[in-house]
């Protein structure tokens, strides 16, 4: 095997990654910086030595959390769409997109350190996102639900704010309100 080449996991070794994820956003979201290696392990159902071979450190830990978190944002898109009309699966992303911001949120001083290393764990997800959004926004235009005059990085940009302001679950409500009315703003027959 070539050196580099990493071999495909297998089925237990998978699943088992997928659960040590699951259980460090809830608890990177619970507990924040405080979390330690050992309660994720817990909470995941694995050994430590289970975790730690996954895992090695806690920054990649972080890291890979965060990038299968943005995965999950962007990979959730065509399934939106094909159970709902184009409006509704936007408004459904939005709310995924709320959930991803305070799992981010639970993170935030720990992927700040892995990022003060020199490591970029945001690599590619900003572009990954405006593409999500791109292609919500293209199904709802083309549907003649939204305003054409409005751009992905526009929606981005909102969402960003929302984000900023309003992040962590004790504000979800209020952040679900601000994105009712960016949406609605979105819209057909909106004020321009």
């Amino acid at each position: 095997m070539p050196e580099g080449a990493r071999r495909p996991l297998r089925a237990d070794a998978r699943r088992n990654r997928e659960k040590i994820l699951t259980a460090a956003v809830r608890v990177f979201t619970t507990e924040g910086l405080d979390a330690h290696m050992e309660r994720v392990a817990k909470e995941a159902g694995v050994g430590s030595a289970t975790l730690y071979r996954n895992f090695p450190t806690r920054e990649a830990l972080v890291e890979a959390v965060y990038r299968n978190e943005v995965a999950q944002l962007c990979d959730a898109v065509p399934t939106l769409l094909a159970a709902e009309p184009p409006l509704e699966a936007l408004r459904a992303w939005t709310r995924l997109f709320l959930d991803y911001v305070t799992a981010k949120y639970g993170m935030i001083d720990a992927l700040r350190a892995i990022a003060a290393t020199g490591s970029n764990p945001y690599g590619h997800s900003r572009e990954m996102i405006r593409a999500a959004i791109a292609a919500l926004m293209d199904a709802c235009t083309a549907a003649g639900a939204i305003r054409t005059d409005i751009r992905p990085a526009d929606v981005s940009a909102a969402l960003e704010g929302i984000a900023l302001t309003s992040a962590g679950a004790e504000h979800r409500q209020q952040a679900e309100r601000l994105l009712d009315l960016t949406l609605d703003g979105l819209t057909v027959g909106s004020r321009r």
